[in-house]
């Protein structure tokens, strides 16, 4: 049991961080505040640890992050990895990232653990191939994605670029967990730090060299050498890290209609123009609709502030544009790549597509119409850079396009996360063949929906903050385990897949089957008619997650059909949340 009181005294005693010791001294007499802060850790997982900046063990400070980065620099030593052991950190625009950057790189050096450190804020998707290209052992990003500006995070890569998995994370996370006194964890100075060589300052030359590999991932070189200044975009990158190099890769590739929204332009760790930097909420691209709308774009671009996901605008057939969901552009990124591929003949006979399992089936029927598989992986970007690793192992496959319902897209893989900025230039060369064939972007989503029929999905983010949150979440998840709702019989349930059991249950067959993936806290619902519902828990939010997704013949059958599904499961939540 923890004793709360013991804990906030001894962080109040030797922090020696002015804005953490001014919080403590200020929340000294508050209860809940001291709960909230010292009940328990920031739990360190497969997608690293992520919370709101404050101070003490359940906060976001140069504390915990000493301590993640010590326990990452153990477990680098117990590998025994033959030369000079070395890893990559990059940051975001958010407040204290680069000063999270540099204590986790001086801790490293304290190990005798060689930091490349990007001198500028970068993007996620830089990060990943950086420890590529520089065969880094592994790499650590600070960022907090599309958080609200409160919190801050930290990513842990593997060597080939990827997100670590769960094997890793849980090496990691031992050695983490053997570490009982924060305040005890030894720095380097910077000073000598760089006079060693232990920490190494990253300038341009990587950014220009994921740049002229980005570029080649144009298929239609032609189309793109003579026509990409035809196209007008107007693009955001929601006061992030995503400016610098989307803008240059544009020019590179002689996109010279992009269209900048200055207002989101400078990197703010304020976010002051929205409130939750998501492309995901149609409020944070209403700036850039804006824009668009006086200049006539054709598309509008946003990206979130680590720039790893991207939001999609286009103009429907009224001339409103129209923000598109996550499995819209992924199936019309799809559509594009394959048909692309198809006529300049290079569509590999063993190409595949991986998606989450939270993910709309369309992508995965329109690949089918191309003679392409799909792989499905558990949600998160970590498992399907995985899958491409096992590809190039094995030779069995061919990547050619990763996505997930939440924005993140990889096409090229010389990137092992999802990458906003090659996505934009792919959807630019996308945007520019359909306009140079007397359509657009929202009319091919269309003739989609009438070939393979009208998919639709939502997600309901039941928001459960705090001690009682945690609770609530897991009561639910313990609800649905012991019993199915009943109102899903409405929908043709057939099977249920349980993947922290790891079992499919098929409730027609009445037969139990293994699940070939790996054990998650996430229960599965496939229903009649290509329709299905999902429930979890977030990794990085304090929240439930419930992910609807329903097909139907008309565009009014299936959002009727989902407004159904999406009802009954409200009522069901509302009334364990009370």
């Amino acid at each position: 049991m923890i004793d709360l009181e013991q804990q906030y005294r001894l962080w109040a005693e030797k922090t020696d961080c002015p804005d953490l010791k001014h919080e403590l001294t200020a929340i000294e007499h508050e209860a809940e505040a001291i709960r909230e802060r010292f009940y328990k850790g920031l739990e360190f997982g497969t997608g690293g640890m992520r919370g709101l900046m404050g101070a003490g063990p359940n906060r976001i400070n140069i504390y915990t992050v000493r301590k993640a980065t010590q326990g990452l620099a153990n477990h680098l030593r117990n590998m025994n990895l033959p030369g000079n052991v070395s890893a990559v950190i990059a940051y975001d625009s958010r407040y204290k990232s680069r000063d999270f950057a540099l204590e986790a790189a001086l801790v490293l050096a304290k190990n005798g653990i060689k930091a490349f450190v990007f001198k500028e804020i970068a993007p996620t998707p830089l990060l990943s191939f950086a420890v590529r290209e520089l065969q880094a052992d592994a790499g650590i990003v600070i960022t907090a994605s599309h958080n609200s500006k409160e919190y801050n995070g930290y990513k842990v890569y593997n060597r080939l670029g990827g997100q670590i998995t769960d094997e890793l994370a849980g090496k990691i996370t031992t050695e983490i967990e053997k570490i009982d006194d924060v305040f005890a964890i030894e720095t380097a100075g910077q000073k000598e730090a760089e006079e060693k060589g232990l920490l190494v300052w990253i300038g341009d030359e990587i950014l220009n060299k994921y740049l002229a590999e980005t570029e080649k991932l144009i298929i239609d070189k032609t189309l793109v050498h003579e026509s990409a200044h035809e196209l007008t975009a107007v693009y955001s990158p929601l006061h992030g890290t995503g400016l610098v190099p989307l803008t240059r890769l544009f020019e590179r590739c002689g996109f010279t209609g992009l269209r900048i929204v200055h207002q989101q332009a400078a990197a703010d760790p304020e976010f002051p123009t929205v409130v939750y930097p998501n492309p995901e909420e149609e409020a944070a691209c209403s700036l850039a609709i804006c824009q668009a709308s006086e200049l006539d774009a054709d598309i509008v671009l946003v990206t979130d502030p680590d720039a790893d996901r991207i939001g999609l605008v286009v103009k429907n057939d009224e001339g409103r544009y129209q923000h598109l969901t996550g499995n819209q552009t992924g199936a019309l990124l799809i559509d594009y790549l394959l048909q692309a591929r198809c006529r300049q003949g290079t569509l590999p006979p063993n190409g595949v597509i991986v998606k989450t399992i939270v993910t709309s089936e369309l992508g995965a029927k329109i690949a089918a119409n191309y003679g392409v598989g799909h792989v499905d992986v558990l949600t998160g970007f970590k498992y399907i850079g995985e899958k491409i690793a096992e590809f190039e192992e094995s030779g069995h496959h061919t990547f050619l396009f990763g996505y997930e319902e939440s924005y993140g897209y990889l096409i090229g893989h010389h990137v092992r996360d999802k990458d906003a900025v090659q996505t934009a230039l792919v959807i630019a060369e996308m945007a520019l063949y359909h306009k140079k064939n007397g359509s657009n972007l929202y009319k091919r989503l269309q003739q989609l929906f009438e070939e393979y029929g009208h998919y639709r999905e939502t997600l309901i983010n039941v928001n459960l903050a705090g001690v009682e949150g945690q609770t609530r979440i897991a009561l639910i998840m313990d609800t649905l385990r012991r019993k199915t709702p009943d109102f899903l019989s409405a929908y043709g349930i057939k099977a249920v897949r349980d993947y922290l059991s790891g079992k499919e249950q098929d409730l027609l067959a009445g037969t139990e089957t293994p699940l070939n993936l790996p054990v998650s806290n996430v229960l599965y619902y496939v229903l009649d008619g290509d329709s299905w519902c999902c429930v979890r828990p977030s990794g990085t939010e304090p929240k439930l997650k419930i992910y609807l997704a329903v097909r139907g013949d008309t565009a009014q059958a299936a959002q009727e059909r989902l407004q159904g599904l999406a009802t009954s499961f409200s009522h069901f939540i509302n009334s364990h949340t009370k």
